[in-house]
């Protein structure tokens, strides 16, 4: 696993670390989730929560939280694909509230009604859970009007440029009003220079991630990254 902080601009600090996974020679994510197909995607799926935790657990995450990408159609039930998930939290003694699981909007739902029970029952557990990549995928909007996650991060395509673009800071900030309409909390993706930063903080967004800040960590975590600016 890699590790990348998710920044918090108006505490000056780092809310999140994220999980990605990585070849053991510290191969990308593409290359690993190549691997994957319909008879090890289950067992994929979990080694990745439990190892995301396990890891965690042994870093200096400094009582920020842990969010860890799940794949929801290696999810059959979930109260029962849950267990690991929160025998590995019991053995290793990370909090269930710091947790977060995010589903990204990129990966084709055959069953919303699965994934909002997926939903449901971590969230029942005291898990966070959130969409990833929001604004990029197959769903857009009809997801998050079917179940409301708490965090939504919001796509790097979204964010890229977004100070010198007009169209998608009048798309951001729309998005930001159902946010706050919903009680959902955003974080955007893919923040590469202090203006893209600027101008999201400008319109309300505190919670960033993105190479300004730092790139992701081979089993280890930053604590400190550079703010560049105050919210």
């Amino acid at each position: 696993m890699a590790f990348q902080p998710i920044v918090d601009l108006a505490a000056q600090g780092v809310w999140a670390h994220e999980a990605l996974v990585r070849g053991v020679e510290g191969q990308g994510a593409g290359w690993v989730l190549g691997q994957v197909n319909e008879g090890n995607r289950y067992a994929f799926d979990q080694s990745c929560r439990v190892k995301a935790i396990e890891l965690a657990a042994s870093l200096p995450m400094n009582g920020a939280r842990l969010s860890i990408n799940f794949l929801p159609n290696a999810v059959y039930k979930a109260e029962a694909c849950i267990q690991a998930t929160l025998a590995a939290a019991r053995r290793t003694g990370f909090p269930t509230d710091r947790i977060i699981f995010e589903v990204t909007e990129n990966e084709r739902i055959v069953d919303h009604d699965h994934l909002k029970s997926i939903f449901t029952e971590y969230k029942r557990q005291g898990f966070l859970t959130a969409i990833d990549d929001f604004g990029s995928g197959y769903s857009g909007l009809n997801l998050l009007a079917e179940f409301q996650p708490d965090i939504i991060k919001l796509d790097m395509e979204l964010t890229r440029g977004i100070d010198s673009d007009r169209p998608r800071r009048s798309i951001v900030k729309a998005i930001l009003t159902v946010c706050d309409d919903l009680g959902i909390i955003p974080v955007a993706e893919g923040v590469e220079t202090v203006d893209e930063a600027r101008a999201l903080r400008d319109l309300g967004v505190t919670l960033m991630q993105g190479y300004l800040f730092a790139k992701p960590a081979f089993q280890a975590v930053v604590n400190d990254p550079p703010q560049h600016l105050a919210a």
